[in-house]
């Protein structure tokens, strides 16, 4: 089962994918959690600080801003995967000026038997940015969801801490 959890900055979607955990670690199960943030400044610092510490017991961590792909291929089927977030992979990509491809990640995702929550950072709402790098990460952002939403089964969007699902 692959699920989308989208939505604006502090929208919710971290809780809503950590709240699927959480009820599958109750029933026995693991989590892997991928965070693909940069721990780049002591602003990011904090926010890998607090999100940590709303993980809590149960959840394997890899830390990957960078090869998805490859680390989604790593673990073992019968484990729930969180990827948090697809846009800061998209970003840390774009800010080392590696070649961007979501097919390798869409590919390995649809090669695993177990389940996949990915979270995303919806950018295209707002108005257009005035420069040419945010209005390229904007329309990559845009383009990439569409490609998960897709891929994936079920597909949420989340309003101040609301779900409202869309597929």
């Amino acid at each position: 089962m692959l699920t989308l959890i989208g939505g604006g900055a502090r929208s919710g979607k971290s809780s809503a994918a950590l709240l699927r955990a959480k009820n599958h670690i109750a029933n026995g199960g693991r989590t892997l959690f991928i965070a693909t943030a940069e721990n780049s400044d002591d602003e990011m610092n904090t926010r890998i600080a607090n999100h940590k510490s709303e993980r809590g017991e149960g959840f394997d961590l890899v830390e990957e801003p960078f090869l998805l792909d490859q680390a989604l291929k790593e673990f073992p089927e019968n484990e729930l995967v969180i990827v948090d977030c697809l846009t800061l992979w998209l970003s840390n990509n774009m800010m080392r000026e590696n070649e961007i491809d979501v097919k390798p990640v869409i590919d390995s995702a649809r090669s695993r038997k177990g389940s996949i929550i990915f979270v995303t950072n919806e950018t295209g709402e707002g108005i257009v940015p005035m420069h040419p790098v945010s209005r390229k990460f904007r329309d990559l952002s845009g383009r990439m969801n569409q490609d998960f939403a897709r891929l994936c089964d079920n597909v949420i969007f989340m309003r101040f801490g609301i779900e409202s699902v869309i597929k």
